[in-house]
């Protein structure tokens, strides 16, 4: 008869304390390839309509003490609200629905550079019109010249 040796397995007197272990390997591999798509996909989220801003020298800081609605003017007659493209009045409609609404909500106006001023001119006048108590431009910043 043939005895099995100590401390193979299957055999019905290993000695020795066996510790269970979890590998952790599997895990951070994928926590970081998660990471990874985060990171990539992140910045995209939050894009707006593609627009090429007048730049000034030395813009305000951007500030984040308000939440405010986002009006963006492509050209003359192509507008969005947010995400939303609108015409004119329809835009105004809606500016007049959120002020009924809520009428602390500010307003950042977005205008393409090639916009021309008398169409940011008279979304603003209207805007001034239904009341809304604060307006801001959105504006890039210009590169200095001769530095």
């Amino acid at each position: 008869m043939i005895r099995p040796r100590k401390g193979f397995v299957g055999s019905r007197s290993v000695t020795g304390n066996v510790q269970p272990d979890m590998n952790v390997t599997p895990l951070v591999d994928v926590v970081l390839v998660l990471l990874i798509i985060f990171m990539v996909v992140a910045p995209r989220l939050d894009q707006d309509v593609p627009i090429d801003l007048p730049g000034m020298h030395n813009p305000d800081p951007e500030t984040k003490s308000f939440d405010p609605v986002k009006i963006t003017i492509v050209n003359k007659d192509e507008y969005y609200y947010e995400e939303n493209r609108l015409d004119f009045e329809s835009l105004i409609q809606r500016l007049n629905d959120l002020h009924t609404t809520d009428p602390s909500r500010r307003l950042l106006l977005r205008a393409d550079s090639k916009v021309g001023y008398g169409a940011v001119r008279q979304l603003l006048a209207r805007c001034q019109e239904i009341g809304f108590p604060g307006m801001s431009l959105l504006v890039g910043e210009r590169a200095q010249r001769g530095t």
